[in-house]
């Protein structure tokens, strides 16, 4: 499509739309929710679709300024559009016809290529000042707002499948095909599940003829015994409902001057009471209850796991706490503390790359007590307000990016994908699920998962019927060792439904270098040789369909070769 096309289209879009743009202070719970869907192979007319999806739910409509690249395997710019476009409560969609060809009209060689989407709620020279800023570190220190990025891999032309070494599946829970001993495979079977979404607690719960955006917070169709139940029919091994812990008081936004305590910690009381009953009368099923902690607006969303009471900072015209512990908003250093004290878990949610989750002024910021207790980030959630019931739902958003930063800040977390199902369809819109390891025969308990958690035994996936390994020797991904020779590393990767590894991906860091993560190989089996010093590494699938999938990573400390004192072992 040329610029005339282009804007042509966004105008007929904008038309469509009619929604009226209005200038606006920000609030807690707003949100832009930008996504890009891109066919990984092309269709039978040696194009593809690309699509654009918009949503602002809770406000007047904002404009949005948008940039779509096309690069190649070496990061070279071959295709580039932009404009802008409005966003409000319904999804806004633009869809743009490409036949595979770059700036000069020419053909693109076959092989790998990443189409990369940023969005900026405000106008086309805001989102290039903040594309020009992206990699400066402190949120604060940066007065240009910093963009949203999605990006996701395709294939042009025909190409040989990756390579991958021979795997005997691991059991997986409730599916009796994979229900096998591996002779010489890991001890562990698979438990998938999704790791965030709310009920009636709070924002969710929506009914699904109705549901479109976030409910009024207690006001929603269904709660969490419903939310379980639901999940566990659609095949799901646990579900967590994860409660915005801000919305006790029945308000998004804001402080209920008449909101108590009692209603409040009695609220959380009873979804900690539901889940517990749900598990008990349920062997196969962890019915999980917790809360979504912190806002977007100068903020950030983390799943707080394992919490015995509300925690809050939020008082009433009585001075009263609506909660049971007092945690200050947007401290997030301070939260870690608490969590930690509390022997709570957390999982970052839905990341961004700047202004969120600040410590010491810096954006994804790092603390021991949050190494210590942030255990997941999700890479992949499908739209929050999809009311997909056959797992088929096109909006979704990547959140790698800001896994990577994460990792090279210090922080120890696996890769988590879930739904943050708002409306009545848990586990149901999309197949992607967060596929977590227990020993095999092994019941998934609080205890079992709790312990799979702090050992990093997680991987992510688009495709529940596929499932990935990333391993060296016996040491498997999420475990932390040291290595004095070279490096020798391995992933397996399997699917029941026929899928085939169209690539294979093994990227590298370094904890606490604060730097670029970086393609180690694109082979299933190589032999590295790491410089003395702490590294990570990630294997990365993508299946012939285009469905990703994402190991934890192993956390390396490389010897130096002329100590003799110690040599390869666990730590």
């Amino acid at each position: 499509m040329n610029f005339p096309s282009l804007r042509r289209a966004l105008t007929a879009l904008l038309m469509l739309t009619a929604l009226p743009l209005q200038a606006r202070e920000p609030v807690e719970h707003d949100e832009l929710e930008a996504s890009l869907a891109v066919p990984y192979q092309a269709d039978n007319a040696g194009g593809r679709e690309l699509v654009i999806e918009l949503l602002f739910p809770g406000g007047s409509a904002v404009a949005v300024a948008w940039q779509l690249q096309i690069v190649d395997a070496q990061g070279r710019l071959q295709r580039e559009w932009t404009g802008s476009a409005a966003a409000g409560d319904r999804r806004s969609r633009l869809a743009l016809r490409w036949d595979d060809t770059d700036a000069a009209g020419l053909p693109l060689q076959a092989g790998i290529y990443t189409a990369r989407l940023a969005t900026l709620e405000g106008t086309p020279e805001q989102l290039q000042q903040g594309l020009a800023a992206v990699e400066v570190e402190s949120a604060l220190a940066n007065p240009v707002r910093l963009p949203q990025l999605q990006q996701w891999d395709f294939v042009v032309g025909p190409l040989p499948l990756a390579a991958m070494p021979s795997f005997e599946p691991m059991p997986l829970a409730g599916s009796t095909s994979w229900l096998r001993a591996a002779s010489d495979g890991p001890p562990y079977a698979i438990h998938f599940g999704n790791l965030h979404s709310q009920t009636n607690h709070s924002d969710g719960g929506g009914d699904l003829s109705t549901c479109n955006n976030a409910e009024t917070p207690q006001a929603g169709a269904f709660g969490p015994a419903a939310a379980f139940a639901y999940a566990d029919a659609h095949g799901l091994d646990f579900l967590m409902a994860s409660e915005h812990n801000h919305m006790y008081d029945g308000r998004a936004n804001g402080v209920s001057a008449s909101a108590t305590p009692q209603f409040a910690n009695n609220l959380y009381a009873d979804g900690l009471a539901q889940a517990a009953a749900y598990s008990a009368a349920h062997a196969d099923f962890l019915a999980l209850y917790g809360m979504e902690w912190g806002v977007t607006t100068d903020g950030g969303h983390l799943n707080v796991i394992g919490a015995e009471g509300l925690y809050n900072w939020e008082y009433n015209s009585s001075n009263q706490l609506i909660g049971s512990f007092y945690t200050p908003k947007s401290d997030y250093a301070a939260l870690y503390s608490f969590m930690r004290g509390q022997q709570a878990l957390g999982q970052f949610n839905h990341p961004d790359t700047s202004g969120q989750f600040l410590v010491a002024s810096t954006a994804l910021g790092y603390s021991s007590d949050g190494d210590e207790v942030m255990v997941l980030t999700e890479v992949l959630n499908s739209s929050a307000f999809s009311v997909n019931t056959t797992e088929s739902e096109t909006s979704r958003s990547s959140f790698e990016g800001a896994w990577k930063r994460l990792l090279e800040r210090g922080f120890h977390t696996a890769p988590a994908s879930n739904q943050d199902n708002h409306c009545a369809n848990w586990g149901a819109a999309y197949s992607n699920r967060t596929g977590v390891l227990v020993p095999a025969g092994q019941p998934l308990t609080p205890q079992s998962f709790r312990t799979a958690l702090l050992a990093r035994r997680v991987f992510a996936t688009m495709d529940k019927t596929a499932q990935l390994l990333f391993s060296s020797g016996e040491r498997i991904m999420g475990m932390r060792f040291a290595n004095s020779s070279a490096l020798t590393l391995r992933v397996d990767y399997a699917s029941s439904s026929g899928h085939l590894p169209s690539q294979v991906q093994i990227y590298e860091g370094v904890p606490g270098r604060n730097g670029t993560v970086t393609l180690a190989a694109s082979t299933a089996t190589p032999t590295l040789n790491p410089a003395p010093g702490e590294h990570f590494y990630y294997a990365k699938i993508t299946q012939d369909d285009g469905k990703s999938l994402w190991s934890a990573p192993l956390w390396v400390t490389q010897l130096d070769p002329a100590d003799a004192i110690f040599r390869d072992g666990f730590f």
